[in-house]
C-alpha cells in the first residue's frame, strides 16, 4: 500500500511538470506496466485530479485545468526555490504582490518539514539583497547556495573549490560571513583563512562547498555591511573586455580605419575579423561605428547590449 501511495504521488508530480506524457514513457518513468499506470490514473481521478487521457498512437495523459487549484506535489529543491522566490517577492514594490506573497509564504512554511524550513530560514537570515539590476546571472546550484547559507548562520568554517574569472582553480578554507545578492548574482563574503584577508566569492563558481564542523567567532567586517563590501570589490576590479567582431568589409579597408587600435584578420575578400581589448565598451562601439560597414558582434554579449543602448539613444536624437 505504501508503495502504491508513493507511486501515486510521483505520478502526480510528473503530471504537474509536463504538459503531455505518452503512456509508455510515463509507465517507464514509474517502473510499472501500462495497465498499472491506468489504475494509478483512475486513483488520481477519484481524488479529484482532472487527468485527461488521449487514445491512439500518440496517446497519453495530461493534467487538465480544474475548477480549483489542486494540491501541488513538489520536491525539496522546488520547495526551497518557492520559499526564496516568495521572500524576494515580499520585498518588491509592486502593489498587491508583497502582501499576497507574505500570506502564501506563511502557508508554505507552515507545512514544510523541519529540514527544509531550516534551509529556507538560513537563506533568509544570511542574505543581503543589494539590487536586482543588470543582466541575469548564470544558474547557481541551490545545494551550494543553501550549504553556504547554513555555514554563515551556524558560524561554521567552510571548504570549497573555486574557479576564478581567468579559469584558475584553487581550494579555499574560509569563515563565511553573509550571502549577498547583487545584480542577479550571488556572492558569499568570507574571511579567507589561507590568505588572511576578507574576500567575496561568486557562488556559481563554487564547487562542493562543505562545512568542516569547526566553529569560529565572527570577525569585524571592514565595510558598513556585506553588500557594500561586494560593491567596493567589484568597483575596484579592472574590467578588460575581449572584443571580437565579423565585419562585412575587406581587411585592408578596415585596417586603414582602425588598424592602429585593433587586430584585423582577413576571412575572405569581402569579410574580416576584428579583435580588440578594452577596459570600456564605449571605445569599441565608437571604433566600429567608424568602420563604415555592417558587422556582427561575436563577443562579448555586453557589447551587444551597449550597441542597443546607443542605437536607441541615437534614434531618439
Amino acid at each position: 500500500m505504501a508503495n502504491t501511495s508513493t507511486r501515486t504521488l510521483r505520478l502526480l508530480s510528473l503530471l504537474q511538470t509536463h504538459r503531455h506524457w505518452p503512456g509508455t514513457e510515463l509507465a517507464e518513468r514509474l517502473g510499472v506496466s501500462v495497465r498499472t499506470l491506468r489504475r494509478d490514473v483512475d486513483r488520481l481521478r477519484e481524488l479529484g485530479y482532472p487527468v485527461e487521457a488521449q487514445r491512439g498512437a500518440d496517446g497519453g495523459y495530461q493534467l487538465a485545468a480544474g475548477a480549483v487549484l489542486p494540491p501541488l506535489v513538489i520536491d525539496d529543491e522546488e520547495a526551497v526555490a518557492l520559499a526564496v522566490g516568495l521572500q524576494a517577492a515580499a520585498q518588491t514594490g509592486v502593489e498587491g504582490i508583497a502582501e499576497t506573497s507574505v500570506r502564501v509564504l506563511a502557508k508554505v512554511a507552515q507545512v514544510m518539514p523541519a529540514r527544509l524550513r531550516r534551509r529556507v530560514e538560513a537563506l533568509r537570515a544570511m542574505t543581503v539583497a543589494a539590487s536586482w539590476n543588470g543582466p541575469a546571472a548564470a544558474g547557481t546550484d541551490p545545494e551550494a547556495l543553501t550549504a553556504v547559507a547554513l555555514s554563515c548562520r551556524d558560524g561554521e568554517q567552510l571548504r570549497f573549490s573555486y574557479t576564478a574569472a581567468d579559469g584558475r582553480r584553487s581550494e579555499r578554507h574560509v569563515e563565511p560571513h553573509r550571502l549577498v545578492c547583487l545584480d542577479r548574482r550571488w556572492y558569499v563574503v568570507a574571511y579567507d583563512l589561507t590568505r588572511h584577508d576578507w574576500r567575496s566569492f561568486r557562488v556559481d563558481r563554487l564547487t562542493a562547498p562543505k562545512g568542516t564542523g569547526a566553529r569560529f567567532r565572527p570577525r569585524d567586517l571592514p565595510a558598513p555591511d556585506a553588500a557594500a563590501f561586494v560593491r567596493a570589490g567589484l568597483d575596484s576590479m579592472p574590467r578588460s573586455y575581449e572584443v571580437e567582431v565579423r565585419v562585412d568589409a575587406p581587411a585592408a579597408a578596415v585596417r586603414e580605419r582602425i588598424g592602429r587600435w585593433s587586430t584585423v584578420e582577413e576571412i575572405d575578400a569581402a569579410h574580416c575579423r576584428v579583435r580588440m581589448t578594452a577596459d570600456s565598451l564605449d571605445w569599441p562601439a565608437l571604433a566600429l561605428g567608424m568602420v563604415g560597414a555592417d558587422f556582427r558582434v561575436l563577443g562579448p554579449p555586453e557589447l551587444r547590449d551597449r550597441l542597443h543602448e546607443w542605437s536607441a539613444r541615437f534614434g531618439r536624437a
